[in-house]
């Protein structure tokens, strides 16, 4: 089996690690914050934060010419410490949540697709996760 290409990305949000849970995992917040560029939003989402239960995110640009469901199933969950999932395609994910002080770091590790470069990758997460702590750090 090939080697599969993981990748990182990380944020330090201003916030304490309950509230960055809760925006990270509320569908009605994923909504306002999982997107990478304001040309793409994501119109609906699911989330069953539960081992063996399932996420699904519709990511759409605001033009309509495009949409996809970004879904995944949970692997393990360890409320304010851990998420781990496997996407639709097998690739899976690891995100963990360390309090420090007033703020929270969130890393997340992935394995890449192999349709678009490593580094496209990278730069697309990082932009969602930059969202996410914009959201995060904004409504208190």
């Amino acid at each position: 089996m090939a080697q599969t290409t993981k990748i990182t990305v990380a944020a330090t949000i201003d916030a304490p690690i309950e509230k960055v849970w809760t925006d990270y995992t509320t569908p009605e917040a994923v909504k306002q914050w999982n997107n990478a560029s304001d040309d793409w939003h994501t119109p609906n989402a699911t989330n069953d934060l539960s081992v063996g239960g399932e996420f699904v995110y519709t990511m759409a640009a605001k033009d309509g010419s495009f949409s996809f469901d970004f879904k995944g199933k949970y692997d393990t969950v360890e409320e304010h410490r851990l998420i781990e999932y496997t996407m639709e395609d097998g690739r899976q994910a690891i995100i963990t949540f360390t309090a420090d002080g007033l703020s929270t770091n969130v890393e997340i590790v992935f394995d890449a697709e192999s349709q678009n470069s490593a580094e496209m990758q990278q730069q697309g997460w990082q932009a969602i996760l930059n969202n996410f702590k914009a959201y995060a750090e904004t409504t208190i």
